[in-house]
């Protein structure tokens, strides 16, 4: 049982409980707790923070846990309907609606209900998480001297450094001047976006991409335009097309394995992808998010876009959070000339800085031994993972049409075969306890087929996997086709 489901089940047991406890009685003790209940005393403590969190109780250390005053009732709301109004005028000078959708991110980041396998969240399970070792450099950073100080605004200077080396390559083509720290991925293509394309301009984008990427462009006021992608990765001569028809000055791409379908940009296109978008005066954000998700079989990784621009065009986005945890949000935004500035200057105005405890963490963790030991765990796990998946996909499903499984990243992109539909899958899916990303959201326009996104990093191990795939089998039938 994941460990999130025994808090919420503690949680909901011991509510009703508290009525038998006068205001300020005393509940039994943590370790009685866990005696009764049969759980750890790490699922006890969060389930008692839940419910101090609901105003239940009050923790009073070295003294227990009490029943807290119940909190008087919250006054009627008042009359918001004004609101529809107001958040629905747009500015004299705004070209494109600005529309704030976080649907295609929540489906990623809302837990799935109890007893249900979780294959579209984003994460790696916390079995493949370097727990102990991101508690240790926690410890350790805590103690270093000045660090609950205000650290610089572009970053720490040794962990700047070490970004720079890991994006530049061997060949030192990236300096620490050049990297600006960020609070993860997200934030850095958000400030990346803001900063290269006022509301209204076009930005082109790979089809399919990441939804997060396609909520930013639309919050901005944006107007994305899809370029599509095949097995190597984004097409030159249809890139080239768009930013002639848009005048785009901005393409967003992930060369290494994309999602969300594994693509990576091939050593042919690589030069031309910088040559095209040179040429039209543009951008290149590249979002490096899966390089420490390479599997143990993928070979010599292709060196950056970054590390072969000479000019300025690429502005590199690189994160820590996929490898390690969903909270440690820590990453960086690569550029050179005066794009970095404009960059600097957004992060300061939206939130100062990155705070610096958690870049002392950061630092702490890649420079311990266990780092490299961790990435190699996490590439023999994933390939596993990867093999286990599509095997049973292709035994036990034979109508999806499941592709080459790519050597990096925690993604399958599959498509039902046979007329099934994308959104009925996976409420279907859903229905037979799996949960599943439907490929619609993935899309800036028409899909051009129907396809389902499969994550095999947020299970706790192979048995889920193979649970997932025979829950699916059971429950597709063949009542999900769409209509004719």
């Amino acid at each position: 049982m994941y460990e999130r489901s025994s808090v919420a089940e503690l949680a909901e047991s011991l509510r009703p409980e508290l009525s038998r406890y006068p205001v300020g009685g005393k509940l039994p003790s943590s370790r009685a707790l866990v005696e009764r209940f049969r759980v750890s005393p790490v699922t006890v403590s969060r389930a008692l923070a839940q419910l101090a969190a609901e105003g239940l109780v009050t923790t009073r250390p070295g003294a227990g846990v009490f029943r807290a005053q119940p909190r008087t009732p919250a006054p009627e709301p008042g009359d918001t309907s004004w609101q529809a109004v107001a958040l629905s005028a747009e500015g004299a000078g705004d070209v494109v609606p600005r529309s704030v959708d976080a649907s295609g991110v929540l489906v990623t980041l809302t837990p799935p209900p109890t007893g249900v396998i979780e294959l579209n969240g984003g994460y790696m399970h916390p079995t493949l998480q370097p727990e102990r070792a991101m508690a240790a450099a926690l410890a350790r950073a805590g103690r270093r001297p000045g660090a609950w100080g205000r650290p610089p605004v572009e970053g720490l200077a040794e962990l700047r450094d070490w970004f720079a080396r890991e994006i530049g390559g061997p060949g030192g083509t990236v300096g620490a001047a050049d990297v600006l720290v960020t609070a993860g991925g997200q934030s850095a293509l958000t400030t990346a976006l803001r900063a290269l394309a006022p509301p209204g301009a076009p930005i082109l984008v790979e089809s399919p991409t990441y939804p997060g990427l396609l909520a930013i462009a639309r919050a901005a006021g944006c107007r994305p335009v899809p370029v599509p992608v095949d097995e190597d990765g984004v097409r030159p001569d249809l890139l080239a097309a768009a930013f002639e028809a848009t005048g785009a000055r901005v393409f967003v791409c992930q060369p290494l394995f994309q999602n969300p379908t594994g693509a990576v940009l091939s050593d042919a296109r690589r030069g031309e992808v910088l040559r095209i978008a040179r040429a039209a005066g543009a951008f290149v954000v590249e979002d490096d998010y899966a390089r420490a998700l390479a599997h143990e079989d993928a070979g010599p990784l292709p060196a950056t876009l970054a590390a072969q621009d000479t000019d300025g065009v690429v502005v590199h986005v690189r994160s820590l959070t996929k490898v390690t945890s969903p909270s440690l949000r820590v990453g960086a935004l690569t550029a050179r000339g005066p794009v970095r500035d404009r960059l600097r200057a957004i992060q300061v105005v939206d939130s100062f800085f990155v705070p610096r405890p958690l870049q002392e963490t950061a630092l702490e963790l890649v420079g311990a031994p266990s780092w490299p030991r961790h990435l190699r765990a996490v590439a023999a796990e994933l390939r596993h993972r990867r093999d286990v998946l599509a095997g049973a996909l292709r035994r036990e499903l034979p109508e999806l049409e499941v592709p080459p499984a790519p050597r990096g990243g925690n993604l399958l992109w599959v498509r039902p075969g046979g007329g099934l539909d994308d959104t009925a899958f996976a409420a279907a899916a859903l229905r037979a306890g799996v949960q599943v990303a439907p490929g619609r959201p993935f899309f800036c326009a028409e899909p051009p087929a129907a396809y389902v996104r499969l994550s095999f990093a947020g299970v706790a191990g192979t048995g889920e996997l193979t649970e997932a795939v025979r829950r699916m089998r059971s429950g597709i039938g063949g009542g999900v086709r769409t209509e004719a």
